[in-house]
């Protein structure tokens, strides 16, 4: 049965804070165990003011890294922090750098462009390193938990939508992502099952369609035209259904 987004806010959020410090924090410090391998805790508050010492490393950080850390950010490489420290070995002093980038990786901000796909990046602003479908999907859960509770309107569809694009981007089968992102949380697996069945249904149904226009000889517009579909809609849903068959 379908559940709201309101009422899986609480017991979603009980999960999350170690799955972000795997994919977020993991930026600051060396590559971490696999993502599985730790178990989900209670996150901290959210609403904690910002220490005036990390904030002043973060206007530290603007100035030096304005691609990465100014007015649009970037998500950041596995071990930016020891880049920073050997970048910058009289600048920053370690716990305070540490700190500082704690906070930024959590802030919405930044977990907003993690869930977005992007590539991690190094200091220089280049992507040199994919980020990871587990990261994505718990960023995607996190962003909109935190939305959520700003929102008398139920997110639980968008943020479906969204777990099924993060999906098709993965590239992986559906087992396959379902064991990568599945947590100890029933709420957050009921969501992922949910997503997942929607998108089988609508990779069955491209696939149909791709087939019934290979049989039909037609051109996408006037296939487009005998099922009364908009033609740039079915241009992308053919191509979509190649790309998967491939």
């Amino acid at each position: 049965m379908a559940m709201s987004m309101a009422s899986m806010v609480t017991t979603i959020e009980v999960r999350m804070n170690d799955t972000l410090s795997t994919s977020a924090v993991s930026a600051t410090e060396a590559p971490a165990p696999p993502e599985s391998a730790r178990p989900p805790e209670r996150p901290a508050p959210m609403a904690q003011p910002q220490p005036p010492r990390s904030l002043a490393v973060l206007e530290q950080l603007a100035g030096l890294y304005p691609h990465l850390f100014g007015e649009t950010f970037l998500p950041l490489k596995r071990g930016i922090f020891q880049d920073l420290q050997a970048a910058h070995p009289d600048v920053f002093e370690r716990d305070a750098l540490k700190a500082a980038l704690a906070f930024h990786t959590r802030s919405t901000r930044y977990l907003t462009v993690v869930a977005s796909g992007q590539q991690r990046h190094d200091l220089l602003g280049q992507a040199v390193e994919p980020m990871a479908p587990e990261h994505v999907h718990h960023a995607v859960l996190e962003v909109f938990r935190r939305r959520q509770n700003r929102s008398r309107e139920d997110l639980g569809p968008k943020l479906r939508e969204r777990i099924i694009q993060a999906f098709e981007a993965s590239g992986l089968s559906k087992a396959d992502y379902a064991e990568l992102v599945r947590s100890r949380d029933e709420a957050a697996n009921a969501l992922l099952d949910e997503a997942l069945s929607e998108a089988a249904s609508r990779l069955a149904k491209d696939e149909a369609l791709l087939r019934a226009f290979e049989a039909s000889g037609q051109t996408v517009e006037a296939f487009a035209d005998m099922y009364g579909m908009n033609p740039r809609t079915a241009e992308l849903t053919l191509e979509r259904a190649r790309k998967r068959r491939a």
